[in-house]
């Protein structure tokens, strides 16, 4: 497999890589906050691409196994169980640049029921980042496409100046799955 080769754990690498040369979200010496990151692939790249000077805090309920460079941190956590107020006050100095969420649901085969458990994992990751993220900062998002991905998307519309839908080129022909790109935070 090609991502084994090039030093990845899994494939989704790409797709963020497609992402990143397209809108250029993620910049050398950012702090990226990278939501249900296992295996570890999104951390590595970000990872790069920040830089030394650069922070990445990798955030999942599966333990990443890979060996991480000094730049990243990983937190063993239910994004679903955070709590604001604790989260909020450990990076009220430090916010962050981007917030990444590849967060996927435990899926049932069941597409109305995915997409929900879906669209609550990104609830909580756009939750998330407005709690975390610094004005003019980035979020991109997976979502799997459901009957709520209209109001979801304008819900992002809201809170950030420009915002893009990207299904990268290494999706599977046979999964719902989309990004949503949310450019430039809104000042609150």
């Amino acid at each position: 497999m090609r991502a084994h080769r090039e030093g990845f754990p899994a494939r989704s690498v790409y797709k963020l890589e497609e992402i990143q040369k397209k809108f250029r979200v993620i910049k050398e010496g950012a702090r990226v906050l990278d939501l249900g990151c296992a295996p570890g692939s999104w951390l590595l790249f970000a990872s790069k691409v920040v830089g030394p000077k650069g922070f990445v805090l990798g955030v999942d309920l599966t333990t990443v196994s890979i060996e991480l460079p000094s730049n990243v941190h990983f937190v063993y956590h239910d994004m679903l169980a955070w709590d604001k107020k604790t989260f909020v006050a450990e990076f009220a100095n430090r916010p962050f640049d981007v917030v990444l969420s590849d967060m996927a649901p435990s899926c049932t085969g069941q597409k109305f029921v995915d997409s929900q458990r879906s669209l609550r994992l990104c609830k909580s990751a756009m939750s998330i980042s407005q709690c975390v993220l610094k004005p003019g900062g980035a979020f991109v998002c997976k979502i799997f496409q459901g009957s709520d991905f209209k109001d979801f998307s304008g819900q992002i519309k809201n809170l950030f100046a420009r915002v893009a839908h990207v299904r990268p080129h290494s999706t599977r022909k046979a999964s719902k799955e989309i990004y949503v790109v949310g450019l430039e935070k809104k000042k609150a």
